[in-house]
């Protein structure tokens, strides 16, 4: 399924979260740098953590502004989602970062449940995208 013209599709969103650099294009950037923060953050001290979270949350808002910008008016009738696109974004991350760590781990449910949840996760961002671009849903705190 493709999502239109504004906002990338999940193999670009997952590209980008296992490393490929998108620097044209704001959302896959930052989806990137979430990736980093979140492999930062599995290994990370108590005291790291607050920072490391600053960073996600400014990326976050970096996101959800850019899209604000990029995307169509929704119907007046459209639904709004639970969460914005950067905090799907986010998740998408995490969830990369932990599928890569469970690699590393010894039990086979911890490898299929990470990458499931991903998986899942992708198909459900996918399906967002597609309907805030048609206007049929629309995010937190947009009009």
């Amino acid at each position: 399924m493709t999502t239109g013209a504004v906002l990338p599709a999940k193999h670009q969103v997952l590209q980008a979260c296992r490393g490929e650099m998108h620097e044209s294009n704001p959302m896959l950037r930052c989806a990137h740098e979430l990736t980093t923060l979140h492999e930062r953050r599995l290994s990370a001290g108590p005291e790291s953590l607050g920072e490391i979270d600053a960073l996600r949350a400014s990326l976050i808002h970096d996101i959800d502004r850019w899209i604000t910008t990029q995307l169509p008016p929704a119907h007046g009738a459209a639904h709004v989602h639970t969460e914005t696109v950067g905090a799907v974004i986010d998740r998408l991350a995490q969830f990369t970062a932990n599928a890569y760590a469970a690699l590393a781990s010894s039990s086979e449910w911890d490898l299929w449940d990470a990458w499931q949840r991903l998986a899942e996760l992708a198909v459900g961002y996918d399906d967002l995208a597609a309907e805030v671009c048609a206007g049929v849903r629309r995010l937190p705190g947009a009009s």
